[in-house]
């Protein structure tokens, strides 16, 4: 059982400059162990949550002893607890999650306890953001009719969210269109430092997005974890985790003229692919740092699922202050976080002299070294300079079919494809842009970026530059702040003009909720086997992720994706091919929309205000006028509705007793799948439509819904019986058995026959 504190004795009080206390703390200095200094920023997080929650029963004096000795245990592979201070959840992870609460309650109910007991222990906050999609784009009202359908669409998970607000407590609920849910968590929700009831104590905390990292920027620790392991969080219990490596990656120098955090963060990806970071901490440091704002941080930090390290931790220093005061904290709370950090040895002071941190491993970059470039055309860690992207373009054309190969035979490379446009002839090719999509999180956090883009469009408009209409083009800011310092720099008008109007505040184009394109495109495309581009900002391009048609997707900055929808496909050189022809009749290039950073530098310092930051999310707590009419049952036990298709009653503890029936035997087991490499969480659970042949469609299909209101598998997690439908159902997955056949089917065992892969394992 559990007993007091062991550590009680370390437990200090945080004096205010000017008198009076911040609370009280767990203060690592006063272990008196050499031994902390050469610890890595991020491994002091987990060694103060060990002391502080240490009560010899789920956290115990060794698990403390094994955190101090990192630099010997760390190589050995040792468990450790761990209890993060808070939970976050998007709309697609967090359904399921409350509906399990949901349904525990209703066990505890069935078997005679209270029910009322079911609730998240540690602060939970779920941000919808993943239901809304580009149906409307190239139009100033795209905003409004898109959250229209959204909310049509998924009224019925919505009115279950907000019942969960309700019944639970210590749970936040984000209504739909306020901004990405690591956006918000940047921006709004992120403690840094907690203080509760007196206790001060570092933020950590773990997301059932695998994105999560993105508030490792801040010097927050946090990553992503499964439901399960995130429900048990949000229940009290400690995670189980192995206690990490950590790479020490040096940052030097500073970026030139014309890189972006893009840029950056595309190079970083593939040194760390290259040297193996699965399952290790990365954690950034030199005097690099002193030049990296925070979004080119939380850039670096959000794109740690795409190179494989668990997080990728920038420790606080006074650009996390600054940042902190723009995004609207008082200055009180940023005062307190200072002292607090500084005083336990969290807190990193380039004017001191460079501190003993020891890692498992060290890389370096030298930032004058990045270049441009772009990710793709299936996997974002396959980056791709620039200069050298129309010759690599033509060799995956020519490779076989793979991450970097298409097999088109030479003499269809050239192929010109003549369709109708609305009314007007049109062309099509290999290679050629049909979805350019500035979309949320890995760059929508970033005003350099974003307002480069801006310039872009400003520059190309001047100069009579258009995109051509069939182009899906599109901006999908991560806050309302976006909106705010686009229009105070007078900039978004030229991203209307071009196209790349507002279309909603969420993930969009990077999960796979693009929309649908024109029935014109979508037949050349198909008709004539195209290969098909799509370039956008976000941080996944997975074959069949984006969209079905594009089978080619690249990672580019903002500013890079209006380039692209300008030249109107990825088989250019930017360096020596025109991007278009101006109104005079004169060439562009690409260096005459190119933006310098000090152009960027100095629209950003005018335009990016804390008032902004405070406007946005004083608002955000009041919702919108759609959300705010959801009626909701106003009970603690949730009603299932038995014909619902969106929220499903779960059949875990249907006839469950107080007596655990004990495990059952595995017997006859057949493999249904096999596998090669880079297989991800999208092949086994995809998040994106909902095909019409699937077997999730003839479910949805029996039970009278639509094919037009099929929605996203994602939308539907709530429903266990879709989501069992709809696991390895991914339409480019790779599955051995069929012999070179791509898609979500498999060979039956033994019969041989051939059928989906939820009806193979039915059998």
């Amino acid at each position: 059982m559990a007993s007091e504190n062991p550590f009680r004795c370390i437990l200090k009080t945080l004096q205010k400059p000017g008198g009076g206390e911040f609370g009280n703390y767990y203060s690592l200095a006063a272990l008196n162990d050499p031994r902390i200094d050469k610890l890595p920023y991020s491994i002091r997080i987990l060694l103060e949550s060990a002391i502080r929650n240490c009560d010899e029963f789920q956290v115990k004096s060794k698990d403390v002893e094994k955190i101090l000795d990192w630099e010997n245990t760390s190589p050995k592979q040792v468990e450790i607890p761990f209890k993060p201070a808070r939970v976050l959840l998007q709309d697609f992870t967090g359904v399921p999650a409350v509906v399990d609460l949901a349904c525990m309650r209703d066990a505890m109910n069935n078997l005679g306890g209270d029910s009322n007991k079911i609730n998240p222990l540690v602060p939970v906050d779920l941000v919808i953001d993943h239901s809304v999609q580009v149906d409307v784009a190239r139009s100033e009202n795209a905003v409004q009719a898109n959250m229209e359908l959204e909310f049509q669409r998924n009224k019925e998970r919505f009115a279950f969210l907000k019942w969960g607000s309700n019944a639970f407590h210590n749970m936040l609920v984000v209504p739909p269109g306020s901004g990405i849910v690591h956006q918000v968590n940047l921006e709004y929700l992120a403690r840094v430092v907690f203080n509760t009831n007196g206790l001060l104590y570092p933020d950590s905390v773990v997301g059932t997005d695998s994105h999560t990292t993105m508030i490792d920027g801040l010097g927050v620790a946090g990553w992503g974890v499964g439901g399960i392991e995130a429900e048990a969080t949000m229940l009290g219990q400690p995670m189980s985790m192995v206690l990490p490596g950590v790479v020490g990656f040096k940052l030097t120098g500073k970026l030139r003229d014309g890189m972006t955090a893009t840029d950056l963060v595309l190079t970083v990806t593939q040194m760390l692919r290259k040297h193996g970071v699965v399952g290790k901490f990365v954690e950034f440091h030199g005097e690099g740092m002193r030049e990296l704002s925070l979004a080119d941080r939380a850039t670096i930090a959000n794109m740690s699922p795409e190179y494989g390290a668990t997080m990728g931790f920038f420790p606080v220093d006074h650009v996390t202050l600054q940042y902190l005061k723009l995004t609207g904290r008082s200055d009180d709370t940023v005062s307190m976080i200072e002292a607090y950090l500084r005083a336990n040895k969290m807190f990193v002071d380039y004017s001191e002299p460079e501190s003993k941190t020891v890692y498992s491993s060290n890389l370096e970059l030298n930032l004058e070294d990045v270049e441009p470039c772009v990710s793709g055309p299936k996997r974002p860690h396959d980056r791709v300079p620039l200069k050298e992207m129309k010759a690599d373009w033509h060799s995956c054309l020519d490779n076989r079919v793979g991450f970097k190969g298409f097999a088109v035979p030479k003499e269809a490379q050239s192929k010109a494809v003549e369709f109708n446009f609305n009314g007007t002839p049109a062309q099509l090719r290999h290679g050629d842009v049909v979805i350019a999509a500035i979309t949320s999180c890995t760059n929508t956090s970033n005003p350099s970026v974003m307002l480069g883009a801006a310039l872009v469009a400003k520059k190309a408009c001047e100069l009579g530059l258009e995109v051509k209409p069939w182009i899906k083009t599109s901006l999908a800011p991560g806050s309302g702040v976006v909106t705010k310092y686009l229009a105070k720099s007078g900039l978004q008008k030229y991203l209307n003009q071009l196209g790349f109007s507002i279309v909603g505040y969420g993930c969009t184009t990077c999960i796979g909720n693009s929309g649908d394109i024109h029935e014109a495109v979508a037949s050349a495309i198909v008709d004539n086997d195209l290969v098909a581009s799509a370039v956008l900002s976000g941080n996944r391009n997975f074959e069949g992720r984006v969209h079905p048609l594009t089978r080619a997707n690249y990672l580019a900055s903002p500013p890079l994706v209006v380039a692209y929808a300008l030249a109107g496909t990825v088989d250019i050189d930017f360096e020596t091919e025109p991007i278009g022809t101006g109104k005079d009749g004169k060439q562009i290039f690409f260096r005459d929309i190119w933006p310098s950073n000090k152009e960027v530098s100095e629209v950003v310092q005018s335009s990016v205000l804390p008032d902004m930051f405070k406007a946005t999310y004083e608002a955000i707590t009041k919702g919108n006028s759609m959300w705010n009419q959801l009626s909701v049952a106003s009970g603690t036990l949730y009603e299932w509705d038995p014909k619902s298709t969106y929220i499903h009653e779960p059949p875990y503890f249907k006839g469950m007793t107080m007596s655990p029936p004990g495990p059952h035997g595995v017997k006859d087991a057949y493999c249904l799948l096999n596998f090669g490499d880079s297989i991800t969480t999208d092949h086994i659970s995809p998040a994106g439509s909902i095909h019409k042949d699937s077997p999730a469609a003839k479910y949805l299909m029996e039970r009278g819904v639509d094919r037009r209101d099929f929605n996203s598998y994602g939308s539907r997690r709530g429903n266990d019986e879709i989501m069992a439908r709809g696991t390895f159902a991914n339409i480019r997955i790779v599955n051995k058995h069929l012999k070179g056949e791509v898609g979500p089917k498999t060979v039956h065992i033994p019969s041989g026959e051939k059928l989906s892969v939820f009806d193979a394992a039915m059998v």
